[in-house]
């Protein structure tokens, strides 16, 4: 079995699955409790915050726990949209964001909001200009994603912050790609919101956060209501085992670029030895991401039928539907090449495994 999925989700870190063992047998109390073993629960909660906090150059009590990404998708694009939508009701995001973004921006437009869906580049970057292009009087809210899920494509978030920042429009961004794997600095990206999921980075499944600007005064109207956790943006019993399983995940959580650019090249390298044919879909991306088309159709059937090489077409997010990707359509693809292409997304040698099995096809 060669496992090369790692953007859909990557295996829990051993030293998570000892903290989670660990809290679930002495951090079982309701962190909300007043008791001793209450405030146990809630020392732990307020550890991960403070450490997740200080590593994105945030306040612990800007950062919310969610069920992962998608759902904090929605808390900051639903939640600021409606909170802001008396000053205008203009969103801009990208025609290649995660599905679940494209599915809010949808639902939003049903209840009154205009979007502006931006086309990426050939190499599926969303630029600057581009955003401060499509800005009007009636935008409220940017939401462009850091690294694209299907092409690993890297976005200039710092300059789409400064021009949000120019134009006093609040900008959100999906992190789910890039927490942990590059630099994240919320101030210096001048971003209001953003979305993370734990699994992405060795953590559980079922945990995340999001980041929201100055949460104790922010106007945001909330997706789950419940009895007043979280500043009452986000109701329900913290899951403190799952909490400090995400904090473990952060801590423990190692993104060598150097010796991932390494493996990278030595793929390639090995496919162009082994004369296997093929073309990158995009160039500058997430060095463990390798989006690629295989110009061998057997190639192609052969991973595709293939249940022991874990390799994605596309999304897995997108219900197993059988059609071309609209990430790479988007960038320009046919459809014949968009169903060629696979994702490829690495931590370690087993790349190079991957490299000669398909050599023999």
């Amino acid at each position: 079995m060669l496992y090369l999925d790692y953007l859909a989700s990557t295996p829990v870190l051993p030293e998570v699955l000892v903290e989670i063992e660990r809290a679930f047998k002495d951090c079982y109390a309701n962190p909300s409790s007043t008791h001793s073993l209450g405030l146990a629960a809630n020392e732990t909660v307020q550890a991960a915050k403070e450490y997740i906090a200080d590593k994105i150059g945030a306040y612990p009590s800007e950062i919310i726990f969610t069920s992962g990404a998608t759902e904090a998708n929605n808390l900051a694009i639903k939640g600021l949209a409606f909170a802001n939508q008396n000053k205008g009701k203009h969103i801009i995001t990208s025609a290649i964001e995660h599905k679940c973004v494209l599915n809010i921006c949808k639902f939003l437009e049903t209840k009154g909001f205009t979007v502006t869906y931006l086309q990426p580049t050939k190499q599926g970057i969303i630029t600057a200009e581009a955003v401060e292009n499509s800005i009007t009087k009636d935008t409220i809210l940017v939401s462009i994603m850091h690294v694209n899920n299907e092409l690993g494509s890297i976005n200039p978030i710092q300059e789409i912050g400064e021009v949000c920042y120019e134009r006093n429009v609040l900008f959100h961004s999906d992190a789910a790609q890039s927490f942990c794997k590059l630099n994240i600095d919320v101030l210096d990206m001048n971003l209001a919101a953003m979305s993370v999921s734990a699994h992405k980075f060795g953590g559980p499944k079922g945990i995340g956060f999001a980041y929201i600007r100055d949460a104790r005064n922010c106007e945001i109207e909330p997706v789950i209501h419940g009895a007043g956790q979280q500043l009452e943006i986000r109701g329900g019993t913290l899951a403190s085992p799952l909490i400090a399983g995400l904090h473990k995940a952060t801590e423990h959580f190692k993104f060598d670029h150097d010796e991932l650019l390494t493996i990278r090249n030595e793929f390639l390298a090995l496919l162009e030895s082994k004369r296997i044919q093929f073309k990158l879909n995009c160039e500058h991306n997430l060095v463990n991401v390798i989006n690629i088309q295989f110009l061998n159709e057997r190639v192609s059937n052969f991973l595709s039928d293939s249940l022991d090489i874990c390799v994605s077409k596309g999304s897995a997010c997108s219900s197993r539907e059988i059609k071309p990707s609209y990430v790479l359509t988007a960038i320009g693809l046919t459809s014949d090449e968009a169903r060629n292409s696979f994702r490829i997304s690495f931590f370690d040698r087993s790349l190079l495994t991957f490299a000669m099995t398909i050599h023999h096809v």
